[in-house]
């Protein structure tokens, strides 16, 4: 039930944009974030504000292009996710985030509610049963891997 104080706790209208980080986040993730590379000119750009320019784009979706004007430029937030994706930087922030949104619901990490009808436990029986057959692989001339099931 919303009350008053829980509201206020999760009220983010402060922030330049609601996908910002608040400062308790950012003390949470900051220490995540990979040093800048040895060697090389010293890293110009504000880390925080590159996080914040991807959060935005990773929480409405829109295209790289479309970020504000006063983020980074589209394209330096484009390489720091690719450079954070290939080290898995990424995944280490969105489970720090999450275990400690979860602490703070008070919640156990495993799935709180769950419904299934005879329907989508006969479909899961059937991928599962998929997954176990053995199967051939081809491979075509561009290296692309096509899996399919030994009848």
């Amino acid at each position: 039930m919303w009350t008053n104080a829980i509201r206020v706790h999760y009220d983010r209208g402060y922030l330049r944009y609601p996908s910002d980080l608040t400062d308790a986040e950012w003390a949470l993730v900051g220490p995540l974030i990979p040093p800048a590379k040895r060697g090389g000119k010293k890293r110009t750009v504000d880390i925080r504000a590159v996080v914040n320019g991807l959060m935005y784009v990773l929480s409405t979706g829109c295209q790289w292009r479309a970020i504000p004007k006063d983020s980074p430029h589209s394209t330096i937030i484009h390489v720091y996710f690719r450079r954070w994706t290939d080290d898995r930087t990424l995944d280490r922030l969105h489970q720090a985030l999450y275990v400690r949104f979860r602490e703070l619901a008070v919640r156990v990490e495993r799935f709180s509610n769950s419904l299934a009808d005879g329907r989508s436990l006969a479909a899961l029986n059937y991928y599962f049963r998929a997954l176990s057959r053995p199967r051939i692989s081809l491979v075509n001339n561009s290296s692309t891997i096509y899996g399919a099931p030994l009848p």
